[in-house]
């Protein structure tokens, strides 16, 4: 790969992160990894014990300093990815093929942000000098077709048509919904989903009330239409999940005056 004179260490770094991420999930396919071993969720369960936790402000952070440090369990990662893309979600319920595709997505993105780290934002780090972010990277492959992440988000999950499955996911950015602290099970999908979108709505990352009216989560003027055709529309879907003093505050219906976003990394201090 060209790099420009004067360019960074870390600007390549930020460059060649996926690049290395495809180099080890081939890698790991190549070494025969059982899929039903290695895809347990416990597997990923594990690795999110060690570095997720809530941190300042109910968000959850993750400690990619000592993980890009570990290499036992950076390869415990590319393992599970591995063994993820192996292991097919054909023949399982919806909710185990929801589970399995979001599961996928974030322990991806970790593994993206890892092989980047230390980096402010994932948009940070582009597979090209022309990318926003490395989502369009095919560095998956399931069932025999390449994938991107945003192939996964937006042609698979969303494909859907369930607005639910947007707290399942995580970009590894401050305004996204937490990262999940466990992998996701077809068994408790919904309720895992639903307490999700209980803890982002009532988070003011989600939902700022002001003076003039509401400031929420660029989520929801990305993908508007997943909530509904209207203004009145999310405001309902939010009010589903808001505690009662937002709920009161949505009854009343006051204007969507503006949205939010903070892309910075959600690492631990």
């Amino acid at each position: 790969m060209f790099f420009a004179k004067g360019q960074t260490d870390m600007d390549r770094r930020r460059l060649i992160g996926l690049g290395i991420g495809v180099a080890a999930s081939a890698a790991g396919r190549r070494a025969g990894a059982s899929p039903a071993a290695g895809a347990s969720p416990q597997a990923f369960d594990r690795l999110l014990s060690r570095y997720a936790r809530p941190g300042a402000g109910a968000i959850n952070r993750v400690d990619y300093r000592a993980w890009r440090a570990n290499a036992a369990d950076r390869a415990a990662l590319d393992t599970y990815v591995a063994a993820l893309q192996a292991s097919s979600p054909k023949g399982k319920s919806r909710p185990e093929q929801v589970a399995y595709w979001c599961n996928l997505y974030n322990a991806e993105t970790l593994r993206v942000v890892l092989n980047a780290y230390p980096v402010k934002s994932i948009l940070s780090i582009r597979p090209t000098l022309v990318s926003f972010g490395p989502w369009k990277a095919k560095t998956l492959r399931v069932d025999g077709a390449r994938l991107s992440l945003h192939e996964v988000e937006h042609e698979i999950l969303r494909g859907l048509g369930d607005p639910m499955i947007h707290y399942g996911l995580n970009c590894a950015s401050i305004s996204c919904p937490n990262l999940p602290l466990r992998a996701l099970r077809g068994a408790t999908l919904t309720a895992d989903l639903d307490q999700a979108a209980r803890d982002y709505i009532n988070h003011p990352r989600a939902v700022q009330v002001t003076g003039k009216g509401l400031v929420l989560s660029s989520i929801y003027k990305w993908y508007r239409k997943d909530f509904g055709d209207s203004d009145a529309d999310i405001l309902s879907h939010l009010a589903a999940f808001a505690a009662p003093p937002l709920r009161a505050v949505l009854d009343r219906r006051p204007a969507i005056t503006g949205y939010a976003y903070d892309w910075d990394l959600n690492a631990r201090a």
